[in-house]
């Protein structure tokens, strides 16, 4: 994939939707800098109007459409008011944008944003959290199955790399961007077992085999460090 040729298209088709409302259009994420990966990076983008209406919608529908055929997630939509009055809800994915982004078109919102860390400790609990049930609901119907048990449980082991990123950032360490380097800081932060994470990223990476990985034990170890994760945020200073 020609990822240059494809961002100079969605910038082109994003400026002939919007025209002059459009405020700033941005890669964020892995693909925004050099440890990008084409298996596993989307192209994560962040579109900045001056309003957002149904009309914005309806002229976003053929552009979104045709984004997400290119197998990447749907644009981020936000008004530009939005932008800089919604970081004390958003303050992880603001955090993570503001490190990592490459300007397309407009002008670049997002460096000089004042995120508020008011509710941050609470928001990373709350996404570590919610993960684990929605992980529990979904594995209690595929026990019997280990092939869709290891898909399942790899499929959520990058947002819980994320998570963990900020976990660690919490507790005063710094930032670590590589999911394996997330993953051996709570380790060392929180004494979690990094093992089941990195069993599950060998799994993603295809240098493990689901044949050669029992999946119920994977999964008991697998829930067993995430609540260990929820403990140790929910026992940070308040």
């Amino acid at each position: 994939m020609d990822i240059d040729k494809l961002l100079a298209q969605l910038v082109e088709r994003v400026k002939k939707a919007y025209g002059d409302r459009l405020v700033s259009l941005m890669l964020y994420g892995s693909a925004a800098t050099e440890n990008h990966h084409d298996k596993f990076s989307d192209l994560n983008i962040l579109c900045v109007l001056t309003k957002i209406t149904t009309v914005e919608l309806e002229q976003s529908e053929e552009i979104f459409k045709w984004w997400r055929e290119k197998d990447s997630p749907s644009p981020l939509l936000l008004s530009e008011e939005e932008v800089a009055t919604s970081t004390d809800c958003f303050p992880i994915e603001f955090h993570d944008i503001q490190a990592r982004h490459k300007l397309l078109a407009g002008r670049d919102v997002v460096s000089a944003l004042t995120i508020d860390y008011t509710y941050y400790r609470a928001r990373v609990e709350y996404e570590l959290r919610s993960k684990l049930l929605r992980l529990r609901q979904k594995s209690a119907i595929m026990l019997s199955d280990n092939d869709a048990l290891l898909r399942l449980m790899a499929d959520s082991v990058s947002t819980f790399a994320t998570l963990a990123r900020h976990a660690v950032i919490l507790a005063g360490g710094e930032a670590k961007w590589g999911k394996r380097d997330a993953f051996a800081a709570c380790q060392e932060k929180f004494g979690l077992d990094e093992v089941p994470f990195a069993t599950l990223l060998d799994l993603r990476d295809g240098t493990k085999k689901a044949k050669q990985v029992p999946a119920r034990p994977l999964l008991e170890s697998y829930l067993a460090q995430v609540t260990s994760l929820v403990s140790a945020v929910d026992h940070l200073e308040k």
